[in-house]
């Protein structure tokens, strides 16, 4: 699979000439699956080249075909084979043996989401930032409000940020905007704010919070995007569900959770509760359905998923002596989110 070309390669006994290029313009790719389909294919293995299989995989799979996406290490194992055309042929003998596993794969609707959850993370790490600025101008100016507040970027930091790059000065008169929840008094957020006045850290001030408001509001957009496709996603819990506990985790919330309800979703769609398990967030679940999706039949048993996920040792013994024992090294995002 290449910029300009693809090439097709099924068994000899179905096609005069086995080894056919096509093109990568969408007509080509519809004559691909045209041919596919006259020479009797059900399953086609692919190897997977940047994103450029992306709309291979779809229209394929959109015509019936099973698709496997292998991974190009294995494929690399013996040597000899240095054109495409030897590569494609290669490839189709080790689908017809059976030699070949397909990489996950999740459903078009989780696939949707993926797309949106996955599009949605780049915006917080770039936040972040932005909200680092924001606490050294603090520093700077000798406000030490982490000490009274958990986040700067919570309803009492952002409410005295603004009032302070809207000019307002008077420690008296920022303290009040506090949210009513908060543990802190008043009079303490009032004695924390009380510091210099430089105008260098003011002047820093508003262009991180521009900044930071720019970011949220994509963060918002992702998660109106996200939300549709999450909730058109069918439930494979079919037995009623006993009420959600809605009481709080002993620990503090995660700041980079979505604005709608994650976790009553998580709960219809998979039966069990994410927030209730300690050091999960409803952030975290929703990565893993969206990176794993539904279907835990992939894997045959428990450790094998584990295995999967980067999180079990992987044992290399030989004559009875381990040799081995360090982690599978993984780089998907759904072993990253459990770690």
């Amino acid at each position: 699979m290449g910029r300009e070309e693809i090439g097709g390669c099924v068994p000899e006994d179905r096609d005069a000439e086995p080894v056919r290029p096509f093109g990568t313009l969408t007509p080509d790719l519809y004559a691909l699956a045209d041919w596919l389909a006259t020479c009797r294919m059900a399953t086609v293995a692919m190897e997977s080249t940047g994103v450029s299989w992306i709309p291979v995989d779809e229209i394929l799979e959109a015509r019936g075909f099973q698709v496997h996406l292998v991974h190009a290490r294995p494929l690399k194992q013996v040597p000899g084979r240095q054109t495409d055309v030897k590569d494609g042929q290669w490839i189709q003998y080790l689908q017809t043996c059976g030699l070949l596993r397909g990489a996950l794969r999740p459903e078009a609707a989780m696939c949707a989401l993926r797309a949106h959850w996955r599009h949605r993370a780049p915006w917080l790490d770039d936040r972040a930032a932005h909200i680092q600025p924001m606490q050294t101008a603090w520093q700077q100016m000798h406000v030490p409000l982490p000490q009274v507040r958990t986040a700067i970027t919570g309803p009492t930091g952002l409410a005295s940020i603004r009032a302070l790059v809207a000019g307002e000065r008077d420690p008296v008169h920022l303290a009040p905007c506090r949210d009513p929840r908060g543990a802190h008094s008043t009079a303490a957020i009032a004695q924390a704010l009380t510091g210099h006045d430089r105008a260098e850290p003011v002047l820093a001030l508003p262009h991180a919070l521009a900044l930071d408001d720019v970011y949220t509001a994509l963060v918002r957009e992702c998660e109106v995007a996200i939300e549709r496709p999450f909730q058109a996603i069918m439930p494979v819990w079919d037995d009623d569900l006993p009420p959600l506990n809605r009481q709080p985790k002993a620990s503090s919330p995660s700041k980079h959770a979505p604005a709608y309800e994650a976790r009553g979703r998580l709960y219809q769609l998979t039966g069990v509760d994410w927030v209730a398990i300690p050091g999960l967030h409803a952030s975290t679940g929703q990565t893993l359905v969206a990176e794993i999706g539904l279907d835990l039949g992939k894997w045959p048993h428990e450790q094998a998923f584990c295995a999967w996920l980067g999180l079990a040792p992987r044992h290399e013994i030989s004559g009875g002596h381990v040799w081995c024992r360090s982690t599978l090294q993984t780089r998907h995002r759904a072993g990253q989110a459990v770690r």
